[in-house]
């Protein structure tokens, strides 16, 4: 006889908790511990103690703010405020609040992985400030990008930026080193917002107006990793390096020779049968096109007897152009 288990739950609202006029944005802090809110009616920010879940503080910001970021320490709150052109930032620890002028209308706000740049789209002038959160200093003069310019995401290595722009459908990408566009990704109708996924392969794009979301691969550089084990004259070698990046990388010896017998394939295969006993140095290198090569210096073995350690495999060729 079958017997019924127990009746799933449904998740409840636990409690309404009253902040300022007409919220519309949040942000939590990395430890959990606060919430904050934007209140762009009242030009507010509310903080919220989550273990209470009661409101422990209401903030002034500026002129109707919208956006919020935190650093990834938890240190500060970055607040966009569209009327008046400024970005609000709110030491968490001692609730004083800085203000930076930035573009017009401020809208996006996204905070580098390391917490030690914001980057702000800036609605009515197409453009992106970047401030040097240990200063709270604008770096340079603003980015020029597509027409308003609304969301903004990060990789997760800090190199790219991704800004949408709703009137021409399109993505900016900003090099983080260089602080131009390095591409323009067109996508569907009105793009509004933008997320990466956490290993940084790709950016996902809603499109306001052709309901549809657009999915981009992102370059990588390339990366190249490998330790050959020793191979023995006569006897089929084979080992495969680990590469990833992406558009897929090829690879080269750049320095030095290989042991003579043996090919480097452009997929990072070292493979042949060895001729001649003795230790051989050379630098393999992959290359993309995409970013700084990977260069991986090499010390192999052949020797005249088998050596007690396990031979060349094709064990890492799953693992090639991920």
């Amino acid at each position: 006889m079958l017997t019924a288990g127990p009746v799933a739950q449904a998740d409840t609202v636990e409690t309404a908790i009253p902040v300022g006029v007409g919220p519309s944005e949040v942000a939590i802090t990395p430890d959990g511990a606060r919430a904050y809110i934007t209140n762009p009616s009242d030009d507010t920010v509310s903080v919220i103690d989550t273990a209470t879940n009661t409101v422990i503080n209401t903030l002034a910001a500026g002129d109707y703010p919208i956006k919020v970021a935190i650093t990834p320490d938890g240190t500060h709150a970055y607040v966009t405020n569209w009327n008046d052109d400024t970005v609000s930032v709110i030491d968490t620890a001692t609730n004083t609040v800085t203000t930076i002028g930035v573009g017009d209308s401020p809208s996006g706000v996204a905070i580098t992985p390391d917490g030690a740049r914001a980057y702000v789209t800036n609605y009515l002038d197409f453009t992106v400030s970047v401030i040097d959160t240990g200063t709270n200093a604008v770096i340079g003069n603003p980015i020029t990008v597509g027409n308003f310019p609304s969301a903004v995401a990060i990789t997760p290595d800090g190199a790219r930026v991704y800004v949408t722009s709703r009137d021409d459908d399109r993505v900016s990408v900003i090099d983080t080193t260089t602080l131009d566009v390095t591409e323009t990704i067109n996508v569907g109708d009105e793009p509004s917002g933008v997320a990466i996924t956490p290993d940084g392969a790709r950016a996902y794009v809603t499109n306001r107006s052709s309901d549809t979301v657009s999915v981009i691969a992102i370059e990588r550089a390339p990366t190249l990793t490998g330790t050959p084990p020793a191979g023995v004259v006569g006897q089929a070698y084979a080992y495969a390096f680990t590469m990833d990046g992406l558009p897929a990388p090829t690879t080269r010896v750049t320095a030095g020779a290989l042991p003579d017998g043996l090919t480097l394939l452009s997929e990072g295969v070292l493979t042949g049968t060895p001729t001649t006993a003795g230790q051989f140095e050379f630098t393999v290198t992959a290359d993309n096109g995409i970013g700084d090569n990977a260069n991986l210096p090499v010390v192999l073995d052949i020797t005249d007897a088998a050596p007690t350690g396990s031979l060349g495999s094709f064990g890492s060729l799953g693992l090639l152009g991920n």
